[in-house]
């Protein structure tokens, strides 16, 4: 059978393994049965040494992203192990604090909003300024954002508006890129899902479990498919994609007027 997706021998960095449950070990485990070489990059020498068993054997480098020069620190460091070029990139790296809990909107603290763009958002544009002289030719960088930039879920607060930056970081560095390279930019929109991370968003599971009720098939995104999708992205199949966010979100955002859920709106309080 041939290699549909041409990624077997390929080299790609991923970011943001946290443990088993994270988007970006599906990813790159995904890459891994694919024959392609991935290297690691984890926030801190504690988280490494919490991934210890599940990376073993695997190149793996700490770049903590809210640190100035933390990117530049990874680039030259996966140039000389030579693993460079990259082919492509996957930066699934996000965080807000939500030790105080739910909060309104107009009462985030200008220092929360801050750290979490920095670490969520512009570490996208970051990491590509660094990695630019050490990606292939026709690399493609994909980074996680979310289903619908038009959703105000209360309890994910500040963080729709930062991952409108991401989404439109990415963008820009698409057009920014396509000056002198062809490195490809684009996001993965996905859906609610069972991770670790969002489990630290106040009040999640309620959402998550409506959200399921409002797919097509009544049941929820599994993290597998979003790491199928992204590996599309990652390969020269997804060539004439550049700018753009692809969607996976079992329907979700086509579903609002679902005729169960209405029934059960409206249904008087008993």
């Amino acid at each position: 059978m041939s290699d549909f997706l041409n990624v077997s021998g390929k080299t790609y960095l991923v970011m943001g393994v946290a443990n088993k449950k994270s988007v970006a070990w599906f990813i790159a485990k995904s890459l891994e049965e694919q024959g392609a070489r991935v290297v690691y990059s984890v926030r801190s020498e504690a988280r490494k040494k919490t991934l210890e068993s599940l990376l073993a054997d695997r190149p793996v480098f700490i770049c903590d992203v809210e640190q100035e020069g933390a990117c530049e620190q990874l680039a030259a460091a996966v140039a000389q192990a030579g693993l460079a070029p990259l082919h492509g990139v996957v930066h699934s790296v996000a965080f807000a604090n939500y030790s105080e809990g739910f909060k309104p909107f107009h009462g985030t603290k200008r220092k929360d909003f801050l750290q979490a763009t920095a670490i969520s958002a512009f570490s996208l544009v970051d990491l590509a300024n660094a990695l630019k002289p050490h990606l292939a030719r026709h690399a493609s960088v994909v980074t996680i954002g979310i289903s619908s930039l038009q959703v105000t879920p209360d309890n994910y607060g500040y963080m729709g508006p930062i991952k409108a930056a991401l989404e439109s970081c990415s963008r820009f560095l698409a057009k920014s890129f396509s000056a002198d390279t062809e490195v490809r930019f684009n996001v993965l929109g996905a859906g609610p899902l069972k991770t670790s991370a969002s489990a630290g968003i106040p009040g999640y599971i309620e959402s998550y479990l409506y959200a399921e009720k409002l797919t097509f098939r009544k049941r929820n995104l599994e993290t597998q498919e979003v790491a199928n999708a992204t590996l599309f992205l990652l390969s020269e199949r997804s060539s004439g994609l550049n700018g753009t966010t692809l969607v996976v979100d079992a329907g979700l955002g086509s579903n609002f007027f679902d005729k169960d859920l209405i029934r059960l709106a409206m249904r008087p309080d008993k």
